[in-house]
Order: C-alpha cells, then sequence, then structure tokens
C-alpha cells in the first residue's frame, strides 16, 4: 500500500509539472501572437483609443487617491523615523525616491491589474465560453489583431503614464503631511528630492512601468483567452469567475516577483 502511494503521489506530482510545463507553453504562444498582432494590418486605432480610455482614463480616480494617500502616510512615517535622527530635511528625498523606484510602478500596476485586468480576462473569458472568438476565427478574422492586441497597445501606453501620474501625486502627498502639517522647511523638503533623484531612477521606475504593463495584460487576457483550457477552472460563468480570479491574484504575484528582479537587475 506504501508503494502504491508513493507511486500515485509521484504521477500526480508529474502531472502536475506537466501541466504547468504545458500551461507555461500556451502562454508563451500567445504572448508571440498576441505581439505579431500589433504588425498586422489594418491597424486598429480606434480600438486602441477605446482601450486606453478605458486603461488609462478610467484608472485615474483610483491611482489619485491611492498616490494621495501612500504619499501622505509615507510623510507621516518618514517624518517619524527621520525626526529621531535629527534629519528632517531628507524627507523629500525619502518620499520621492520610494515613490519613483518602487512604490509608484509597483502600486500603480497592481491597481491596474485589479481593475482593468480584471475586466479584459471576464471579457475575454466570456467571449471563449460563448464561442464568440472560435466565430470570428470561422469568419477569417484574427482575434488577436480584433480584441488583443489592442489591449497590450494600451496597456504599454497608459500604464506609464499612470505611474508618472502616481508619483507627482504621491510627492504632492508627502508634501503636505511632511510641511504643512508637520512643519519641514518647504525648502530643505524640494531641495532633498532635487538633490537625491537622478536620471537613473526615473529610468528605473519608466522600465518597471513597463516591464508590469506587459506582464499584467500579457496574464489576464492570456488566462481568459485559455479559460477553456485551465485545470479545475469548471465550466459557464463559474468557470470564467476562477479564472478571472486566478488572473488577478497570478499577475500581483508576477509584479511583486518581477519589481525584485528588476530592482536587483538594474539598480
Amino acid at each position: 500500500m506504501t508503494d502504491i502511494a508513493g507511486k500515485n503521489a509521484l504521477a500526480s506530482l508529474g502531472g502536475t509539472g506537466m501541466y504547468i510545463l504545458a500551461d507555461l507553453g500556451k502562454m508563451s504562444l500567445f504572448l508571440l501572437q498576441a505581439l505579431r498582432g500589433l504588425f498586422r494590418r489594418p491597424f486598429r486605432f480606434r480600438e486602441c483609443v477605446k482601450q486606453v480610455h478605458f486603461i488609462g482614463a478610467g484608472s485615474v480616480l483610483v491611482i489619485f487617491f491611492t498616490a494621495l494617500s501612500t504619499g501622505m502616510v509615507l510623510g507621516l512615517q518618514g517624518y517619524y523615523s527621520l525626526n529621531k535622527f535629527g534629519a528632517e530635511g531628507m524627507l523629500g528625498s525619502a518620499v520621492s525616491l520610494t515613490l519613483i523606484m518602487e512604490l509608484g510602478p509597483v502600486l500603480t500596476a497592481l491597481m491596474v491589474a485589479g481593475r482593468a485586468g480584471s475586466a479584459m480576462c471576464a471579457e475575454i473569458g466570456i467571449m471563449r465560453i460563448s464561442d464568440q472568438i472560435d466565430a470570428l476565427e470561422c469568419m477569417a478574422v484574427d482575434p488577436f489583431r480584433f480584441f488583443i492586441s489592442p489591449k497590450f497597445v494600451a496597456a504599454i501606453i497608459s500604464v506609464p503614464l499612470l505611474t508618472a501620474l502616481f508619483d507627482v501625486i504621491g510627492i504632492a502627498g508627502g508634501y503636505i503631511s511632511g510641511v504643512l502639517l508637520m512643519g519641514v522647511n518647504p525648502g530643505s523638503f524640494i531641495e532633498g528630492m532635487q538633490q537625491s533623484v537622478t536620471n537613473h531612477d526615473i529610468n528605473l521606475g519608466i522600465i518597471k512601468s513597463f516591464v508590469f504593463a506587459v506582464l499584467v495584460v500579457w496574464i489576464c487576457t492570456g488566462r481568459g483567452y485559455l479559460v477553456r483550457e485551465i485545470r479545475g477552472a469548471g465550466f459557464g460563468a463559474e468557470s470564467v469567475s476562477r479564472v478571472t480570479t486566478q488572473a488577478v491574484v497570478m499577475a500581483s504575484i508576477s509584479v511583486l516577483i518581477f519589481d525584485y528582479l528588476l530592482t536587483a537587475i538594474i539598480l
């Protein structure tokens, strides 16, 4: 019995490993097809603009409040920590570097994944289970060029811009809590920020935002497109709900993992 149980456990582990490898292969092929769709004519500029409005403009409000609250909390905590060493003048440096290099790109990607990524996954998943994608393929319409590739273009455009907005609003929030509420010298705050933030720091944040944009749109659209082939997803509406949750979780975890990898490589 012990040998049989061990063999069953080994077979289950092997089956899980093969499923993961096959799933990675399908996701990789999906990414290649989506990128190929970017260069196939005719280009769908109207759909790209529509998706930019949905991903970018539609996320401005949640980005605004997230950035403002994050910056104000950083200002308060930074003042509390720096005040112990008599270095309140470095508050501007601490707030700006933290937002530009780390929290800005990461929190923006997480907010976009939760708001727009989930919607994209659910939309494509519903189209897949209702055979709309199969109908497009039967009519010789490339579904990647038609509605998936424009989402990639829109995310690559929108997420860096939202990250820049997050940084600006977050720094303003740090200024409000540090200077206006806690009494830090405004000249010291701004001078510390100007002296500490370099082009390398800004470039790191920009690179992260581009990578995170691709990760979020790839995982969210890919899981929706492959909804029928995901093990344990179920059937019908249940499968779409489970896959949407899975996509947001996977996208969020991937953002955090790649944040560390990019920081370790570029910093």
